[in-house]
């Protein structure tokens, strides 16, 4: 049988069962595992046999909807988090030293900038924010000598800009770092970032991986392409003996399919635990099962509200790469061929009070810290999860005070167009 389509790795993908198992994947809610021999356990311990001694760093239930995110993205090694900010944290953590430098777009979710911005300055490791639609020259400009990585998002939230995969694929391997995506918007259903270059995709499974507000967690996949050794200068936490795990050089012991997310279990889940649970990763695997007929229904509403909020008269502007006339409409086609996400983000005329006071008039949209599951959702971003950013900032990140982002759900698209409608008829 040829490589089975994404439709049905969705459904069938990371576990197949033998004769007389669980169909579906069994939760082993366990914090540990019993061996014979304490010889058998330390064979785990030195990374020379596999199993599971302690589920702080890794569980069967994980692992099995971790190898099914990784199939959907086609990369060779995964592994779940407690969140996506956890799974973005270890991404960049994974690689970078005090004293390294990350080139990131501008144009990214508010937590992330954050992290990177703030919290991994007081870590060491500092950042140049580039537009995603800067010049070559300009995201050239952008490296340092130690930079180590280069972050985007395939699709910023809430903004909504489209990152040019390629382009900045092509500018971090002329340089000799990775490319590292955050492609929980359009998913693998979507968009597969690492067959445009990228080399480390991450998610927030929260949102459309899981599709019900049901879990908090994310997910880290490596492409295997990146190869680690020819820059060995670069990466000594994978080129070089690891002395808190027995002396082991991840690129030479795992080679370019398993360093990287051998090292991030072995060493940062080690020492963060920041482990999803096992029912956590069961409930999220259901969610996987439907992910492909679901956000062909997303994408489907989305298009139909930013159509008709495109053509009412006290919307001062809709962003929505399906949308013809959009900034990134043409880049799209490129790389969201079929479809982006549920996600539109809106100006009301009359600025920040006359969208606070459009959202409070919604009645199928609930106002809520959250995005992109089966119930509709809206934010007004400058109050909430950007109200950390300057008004510099927020221009960088395409986040202006009047923008509303609404997450269009599972429900009738004429139910959430006459809902909008009159809400829009109150202010």
């Amino acid at each position: 049988m040829s490589v089975p389509s994404i439709n049905t790795l969705c459904v069938q993908g990371g576990y197949t069962p033998g004769n007389g198992e669980p169909r579906q994947i069994p939760i082993i809610q366990s914090t540990t595992f019993k061996y014979d021999t304490a010889d058998g356990m330390g064979k785990l311990f030195d990374l020379e046999a596999e199993g599971y001694f302690y589920s702080r760093l890794q569980n069967p239930t994980c692992d099995r909807v971790a190898a099914k995110i990784t199939a959907l993205e086609g990369g060779t090694a995964g592994m779940l988090t407690s969140s996506g900010q956890a799974a973005n944290f270890f991404a960049l953590f994974n690689i970078c030293n005090a004293g390294d430098h990350i080139v990131s777009s501008s144009s990214i979710y508010g937590g992330t900038f954050n992290l990177i911005a703030v919290t991994m300055a007081k870590m060491g490791i500092t950042a140049t924010f580039v537009s995603p639609d800067c010049s070559d020259e300009e995201l050239d400009a952008a490296f340092q000598p130690n930079t180590k990585a280069v972050f985007g998002e395939t699709i910023a939230n809430p903004a909504l800009t489209v990152l040019d995969i390629e382009r900045f694929a092509a500018a971090a391997h002329r340089h000799g770092v990775p490319l590292i995506v955050d492609n929980t918007f359009p998913t693998p259903v979507g968009c597969r970032p690492i067959e445009w270059g990228a080399d480390i995709v991450t998610h927030s499974t929260t949102k459309y991986m899981d599709g019900h507000g049901g879990c908090v967690g994310g997910a880290i996949v490596d492409g295997g392409h990146f190869d680690w050794m020819a820059h060995a200068d670069k990466f000594p936490g994978l080129t070089t003996p690891d002395e808190s795990y027995h002396g082991i050089t991840y690129a030479e012991r795992f080679g370019m399919g398993g360093a990287f997310i051998t090292k991030a279990t072995a060493q940062l889940m080690r020492d963060f635990g920041c482990v999803q649970s096992p029912i956590n990763a069961y409930m999220l695997n259901l969610g996987l099962e439907s992910l492909h007929v679901r956000m062909a229904r997303h994408c489907e509403n989305g298009q139909a509200v930013a159509e008709f909020l495109a053509g009412h008269p006290k919307i001062a502007y809709v962003d929505y790469c399906g949308l013809p006339g959009d900034k990134y409409h043409e880049r799209a086609k490129k790389y969201l061929p079929n479809g982006s996400c549920g996600v539109v983000s809106f100006g009301v005329k009359g600025g920040r009070e006359a969208a606070a006071a459009f959202m409070e008039h919604l009645k199928l949209a609930a106002i809520e810290t959250h995005v992109a599951d089966a119930r509709t959702c809206c934010l007004h971003p400058a109050s909430t999860t950007h109200r950390q950013m300057n008004d510099e900032q927020l221009a960088a990140a395409g986040v202006r005070p009047d923008l509303v982002r609404m997450s269009c759900g599972l429900e009738d698209k004429a139910d959430l167009i006459a809902d909008i409608a009159q809400a829009l008829d109150k202010i």
